[in-house]
């Protein structure tokens, strides 16, 4: 691999300051929190201060609360084509400012400039999505056991809903949400990551101008969100949480929603197993994992954490895999042809380094890469290792770096059983020929997700989500509205 250094200047279009605010929305309008606190956003890439935006706490959280369901009353009886309309435009608007909220994505979170395009393309395909699904809310009518009876079966709006996103997808995590509960008739309360809250600002400015009603979509960002969502979470008002993020704060979030019995829908991490067995097309397969693994520097939650490889194809695979990500050039999101940015932070530097160190203490060997780029920076060698095992942390936790860690299997029922041994369960690939070698595995893979061939599997016509400690509910395709719905019996009788 090579480090991508030339004309790392940002672009003489700097159309994206226009998105730049330094307050938070509510109820249609922008504001400073009570404290007056602010805190920075910070480039990952130079590590220098973007902007300053307001600091908000519980005074702005109880506010939105109470705007968001106000709002909501009026929203949730509104037409279900106004509801469609309306985000439409939404969606019309973010395409038309792809260019400056791609520029605004790196700045704050570091992919690189064509993945942050790719990223807003996808975020909006939920709105998209979504505004065709407010139209196909419906119900039933069914048979009663008594002749004059009639049941009635409807579905209505949650209600007031708190959304929590994560950095590494901070636009698209927040249209798989948000557009769902609106088109369902709910008003919503965004928490966006401390780290990337300006794409969270800016998808406000734009729906602001779609017309979406006031207190419908509001956005308060903090730095310190555990005050925040005790209100949120301890509220009546609120009914729903949708969270991305971690196990360890999901299993606190549930904890604190269970208070007030509200409906949960957890995205949380992943250690996806990605199987080559020896049938398998190894271009393909290799093509796929360069998707899975380096996307975004290997910081999604789908991303290809254990590489199992079939013993007799381990070599071959290698050698073929290094070839490829040799090719990858890191360096700073907004130089072209960059393909892999920095990670997040320090502390994801340090995990990813730490996992290596672990591995190679247990007897792998670094094949490629296994070092930062620059003393202090946050960019990372894309990494292989190889002759890794079961016992490894790699095995165990999710790296969220740019690590493949190359296991050699011997038999399908021993593959199986390694990939399942594990407390999450969001997704998992497989890479074979053989149809149905690919149902039988696909079935007894313990996970919400499979791809058979295929890296990249999330869009808005599938029903994203996990099993196990991996978290509840699902989110896009036709399922994902239903859950800010409820199910409404009635009983008519006398007829």
């Amino acid at each position: 691999m090579t480090e991508n250094t030339t004309n790392e200047n940002t672009t003489d279009n700097d159309g994206y300051r226009h998105f730049l605010k330094a307050q938070y929305y509510l109820n249609g309008s922008w504001h400073d929190a009570e404290s007056r606190r602010t805190f920075s956003i910070f480039n990952p890439a130079t590590q220098k201060k973007i902007h300053d935006i307001t600091d908000c706490g519980p005074p702005e959280a109880l506010k939105a609360v109470k705007f968001a369901n106000s709002a909501q009353q009026q929203w949730c009886n509104s037409s279900p084509k106004r509801r469609a309309t309306l985000l439409r435009t939404w969606f019309n608007l973010v395409h038309e400012n792809i260019d400056n909220l791609a520029q605004l994505l790196t700045l704050e979170q570091g992919k690189p400039l064509a993945e942050a395009k790719g990223e807003i393309a996808y975020g909006a395909s939920f709105i998209e999505w979504f505004a065709e699904e407010a139209k196909r809310i419906n119900g039933d009518i069914l048979s009663a056991p008594n002749s004059n009876q009639r049941i009635l079966v409807s579905k209505q709006a949650v209600g007031v809903c708190a959304i929590a996103t994560p950095w590494n997808f901070p636009i698209a995590m927040i249209t798989r949400k948000a557009a769902a509960a609106i088109a369902a008739g709910c008003a919503v309360i965004v928490k966006p990551a401390a780290e990337t809250p300006l794409s969270a600002l800016a998808l406000a400015q734009l729906a602001d101008q779609a017309g979406i009603p006031p207190g419908i979509f509001n956005v308060v960002p903090t730095s310190n969100p555990a005050p925040l969502f005790e209100v949120l979470m301890t509220s009546p008002i609120v009914r729903k949480l949708s969270f991305t993020g971690s196990t360890t704060v999901g299993k606190l979030l549930m904890r604190q929603a269970s208070q007030t019995i509200k409906k949960l829908s957890l995205e949380l991490g992943g250690n996806a197993p990605f199987i080559i067995f020896d049938d398998a097309d190894i271009s393909q397969a290799v093509q796929g994992a360069i998707a899975s693994k380096y996307r975004n520097a290997g910081q999604t939650c789908v991303c290809a954490n254990r590489f199992f490889v079939h013993r007799a194809i381990y070599q071959q695979f290698t050698q073929q895999f290094a070839e490829e990500v040799k090719k990858l050039k890191v360096g700073n999101g907004m130089t072209p042809g960059t393909s892999i940015g920095p990670l997040i932070n320090e502390a994801a530097i340090l995990k990813v380094e730490r996992h290596i160190s672990d591995a190679i203490s247990l007897g792998a060997t670094c094949y490629l890469g296994g070092h930062r780029l620059k003393p202090q920076s946050f960019f990372f060698e894309p990494t292989i290792l190889t002759d890794a095992n079961t016992d490894m942390l790699i095995n165990h936790e999710e790296t969220f770096g740019p690590v493949a860690a190359l296991i050699p299997f011997d038999t399908e029922e021993q593959v199986v059983h390694w990939a399942n041994d594990t407390q999450h369960g969001l997704a998992s690939y497989i890479y074979t020929q053989n149809l149905g070698r690919a149902m039988r595995v696909s079935d007894a893979l313990e996970y919400g997700m499979v791809g058979v061939n295929e890296g990249i599997i999330s869009n808005e016509v599938a029903p994203f989500g996990g099993i196990k400690e991996s978290g509840l509910g699902r989110e896009g395709s036709k399922y994902g509205i239903d859950e800010y719905l409820e199910i409404k019996y009635t009983l008519l009788g006398g007829l």
